[in-house]
C-alpha cells in the first residue's frame, strides 16, 4: 500500500516562467495570470480506476505482494490471493529455477505484462520497499525462519503450516511478530470455515455442557530423524540452489529425493512429521475448544497408538487415527457434559442431538483458503490480529511438537507452558530447541 500523496498546488504553474523571469510585464503578468484561472476553473477529470470506481482499487488501498517457494500447495493458495481485487502481485522467490519461471508465466498471463520479477534468494525479494505482504509456501524446514526474516525487513506474512521447526522457534516467532509490530497469519484455513467455526463455538459456550474432551486426527504419529542420503552431482546455483534449500537445516550432500521440501524436515530433526504436519490444523482447533490459544497441554503420553495430553483445566486431548466418522479428512470432535459435535473437511457436521445443529449455515466443503486469505488482507490494513495470529500459532504449535517429543521419547512428560520447559527432564528439554546454520539464527 502506497501513502496518499498531495501534490503542491504549485504544480499547476509548471512550465511556466512565473519563478524564472522577474522581467515580467504587466500584460504578461495578467494573461498568465489568466491561463492559470482557466486552468483551475476547469473541470478535473481522473480516471476511475486511481478512485477504485467501477469495481477498481485506489493504490493507496492496494496490497503489494511477493511470494517465497512456491510448488503445488502455494500456487494454489497465490491464486486465492490474486483473486482478491486489492492484491497486486508483483515478485516470486524460489531456489528452483524452473518454479520461478513457472510462476512469473502465471502472473504476466494474468496480468497483461512481463512485470513479474524473479529471485533465487529471498532476501533480494525481502529488500523491495514496494512489496508490503509476502506469501511464504516454502517447505516446513524454512516456515519460521523466513518468517522472521520477513518481519525483520517490514513485511507483514501468510505462512503455510507447520509454522515452526520447535519449541522454542515457536517462541521466537510469537516475540518477532510481536516486536516488529508485523501482521502474521498461519496458514490453517479451517479457523475461517463455518462448520469448525460452528463446531468450536458450540465447545465454547457451553452448548455440549462442560467440555471434558477434545479429539484430533493428525493424518500420522509417525517420528524419525533427519540423515543423508548418498550424494549425487549438484546442480548448478541458478538451476537449484541447494545451499539455500536446506537453509537453516544441517549441511548434507545433494540428492535429489530430498528436494520434496514438503517431506524434507518439518521441525527438531523429526522429518516424519508426527503429530505435527496435520495437527497443525486439527490440534489448533482443539486448542482453540479448549479456550487454549494463549498455552499448552501439561502432560503427554503414548496410549496404544493415540496420543493422550491433558490440559491445566482438566480437559483431555486424545489425538487418535481411528473411530472417526466418514465427514472427510481432518476430523475433529469436542465431547462435553451433556454433548458432543464431530465434523471434517467435507463440511458436514454430526451431533448428539439434531437440535445442537439448527442455525448451523451454509455446508462449505473443500477447506478453501478464501476466507483466510481475506481475513489476512483486511488485518493488513486495519493493524488487528487475524484468526490465526502468531501467538495462536505459536501455542498450537508447541503442543504439536511436545507430542512429538513424547512421541518420540515413547513415554510420558510433563510440561511447564509458563517456563516452556518438560519438568525434570533433560532428555526431553534438549529437544526444544535445535542448532540453526549461520547466517539464519533469528
Amino acid at each position: 500500500m502506497k501513502k496518499k500523496n498531495h501534490n503542491s498546488p504549485r504544480g499547476i504553474f509548471a512550465g511556466t516562467n512565473l519563478a524564472a523571469n522577474a522581467a515580467y510585464s504587466r500584460r504578461q503578468f495578467l494573461a498568465t495570470t489568466a491561463r492559470a484561472g482557466a486552468l483551475l476553473a476547469a473541470p478535473l477529470v481522473v480516471p476511475g480506476a486511481v478512485l477504485g470506481a467501477d469495481g477498481g482499487v485506489a493504490p493507496s488501498e492496494r496490497i503489494v505482494l511477493g511470494a517465497i517457494g512456491i510448488g503445488n500447495r502455494g500456487a494454489y493458495v497465490l491464486s486465492v490471493f490474486m483473486q482478491q481485487p486489492d492484491v497486486r502481485f508483483v515478485a516470486i522467490a524460489d531456489v528452483k529455477a524452473a518454479r520461478r519461471e513457472a510462476v512469473k508465466k502465471n502472473a504476466d498471463a494474468r496480468y497483461g505484462n512481463n512485470d513479474c520479477a524473479m529471485y533465487r534468494d529471498l532476501r533480494e525479494l525481502l529488500a523491495r520497499k514496494d512489496i508490503d505482504a509476502v506469501l511464504i509456501a516454502t517447505g516446513p524446514n524454512w516456515h519460521g525462519t523466513a518468517s522472521m526474516v520477513a518481519a525483520n525487513a517490514g513485511k507483514d506474512i501468510y505462512c503455510e503450516k507447520p509454522c515452526t521447526r520447535s519449541i522454542m522457534q515457536s517462541l521466537e516467532l510469537a516475540e518477532t511478530m510481536k516486536r516488529t509490530a508485523r501482521i502474521f497469519q498461519a496458514g490453517t484455513q479451517r479457523r475461517s470455515l463455518p462448520n469448525f467455526v460452528y463446531a468450536i463455538e458450540l465447545a465454547r459456550q457451553g452448548k455440549l455442557g462442560k467440555l471434558h474432551t477434545v479429539h484430533a486426527k493428525p493424518a500420522g504419529l509417525g517420528t524419525a530423524t533427519s540423515g543423508w542420503l548418498p550424494a549425487e552431482p549438484e546442480p548448478d546455483k541458478e538451476t537449484v540452489d541447494w545451499d539455500l534449500y536446506l537453509g537453516p537445516a544441517a549441511w548434507r550432500p545433494y540428492n535429489s529425493k530430498m528436494m520434496n521440501a514438503f517431506h524434507f524436515e518439518k521441525g527438531g530433526g523429526l522429518v516424519g512429521g508426527g503429530c505435527l504436519e496435520w495437527g497443525s490444523h486439527c490440534v489448533d482447533l482443539c486448542q482453540w475448544a479448549a479456550d487454549a490459544d494463549n498455552t499448552a497441554p501439561i502432560e503427554y503420553e503414548p496410549v496404544q497408538g493415540q496420543l493422550h495430553a491433558r490440559y491445566a483445566s482438566g480437559i483431555k486431548l486424545v489425538v487418535r487415527e481411528d473411530g472417526w466418522l466418514p465427514l472427510g479428512s481432518c476430523p475433529v470432535k469436542f465431547e462435553g457434559e451433556t454433548g458432543w459435535v464431530e465434523t471434517a473437511d467435507s463440511g458436514e457436521l454430526k451431533a448428539s442431538s439434531e437440535a445442537l445443529l439448527v442455525g448451523k449455515g451454509a455446508k462449505i466443503g473443500g477447506y478453501p483458503a478464501d476466507f483466510h486469505v481475506r481475513n489476512f488482507l483486511d488485518c493488513v490494513k486495519t493493524r488487528s490480529q487475524p484468526r490465526a495470529n502468531a501467538e495462536v500459532a505459536c501455542w498450537s504449535h508447541i503442543t504439536c511438537h511436545a507430542a512429538n517429543i513424547s512421541l518420540f521419547l515413547n513415554r510420558k512428560v510433563k510440561y511447564d507452558p509458563k517456563k516452556n520447559e518438560f519438568i525434570g527432564d533433560e532428555e526431553a528439554n534438549r529437544l526444544r530447541s535445535e542448532a540453526i546454520r549461520e547466517p539464519w539464527r533469528a
